[in-house]
């Protein structure tokens, strides 16, 4: 049996990861990406998230983040939960989609949707040191795969913001 972490200080910074279900590499279309930046959107605005560090890749996602006002386990459940409908809606409805009926059985086991991993891979953030560790490791994502030659070229991304280069898609909160 595999246990999930458990976030113990719900106001306590965290880096975390959702995986897609079996690592369907389904981020490689503009209007799936776009359905993520604007749950996280919503969820800063309206949830109270803090977003320190973000990266969307073509079957996951690292950030790192914060609960202002919530129980940062609730944000977490409730974005997977929304995100994972909208999404196989999207795919489903999507005419140009040419993985649409591959898509639907991976994302589905008897007629309920699959579409994230189990848990999220939690790990609280205790130093600026560890904060400046995850915040490479998730901006060099796009590097390590060979999708650009800088981090900073990676509109999905927060390394742009880092780096003063350009305002990302996300409001980045200041780690400290």
């Amino acid at each position: 049996m595999a246990f999930s972490y458990q976030i113990q200080d719900q106001g306590a910074v965290h880096f975390v990861t959702f995986t897609v279900h079996q690592w369907v590499d389904v981020f490689t279309r503009d209007i799936y990406r776009e359905k993520i930046v604007e749950s996280l959107r919503y969820c800063q605005i309206y949830k109270g998230l803090e977003i320190f560090s973000w990266v969307l890749m073509t079957n996951h996602c690292h950030l790192i983040l914060r609960a202002k006002e919530e129980n940062l386990s609730d944000i977490i459940r409730d974005f997977k939960k929304f995100t994972a409908k909208s999404l196989f809606s999207l795919i489903k409805e999507n005419p140009l989609e040419s993985r649409r009926e591959w898509l639907s059985k991976m994302f589905s086991i008897e007629n309920r949707i699959w579409f994230w991993e189990e848990g999220y891979h939690g790990e609280e953030i205790y130093s600026r040191e560890f904060f400046a560790q995850k915040s490479n490791y998730i901006h060099l994502n796009p590097v390590r795969a060979g999708f650009v030659e800088k981090e900073e070229e990676y509109i999905w991304s927060s390394a742009a913001d880092f780096y003063g280069i350009r305002k990302g898609k996300l409001e980045i909160e200041v780690f400290g």
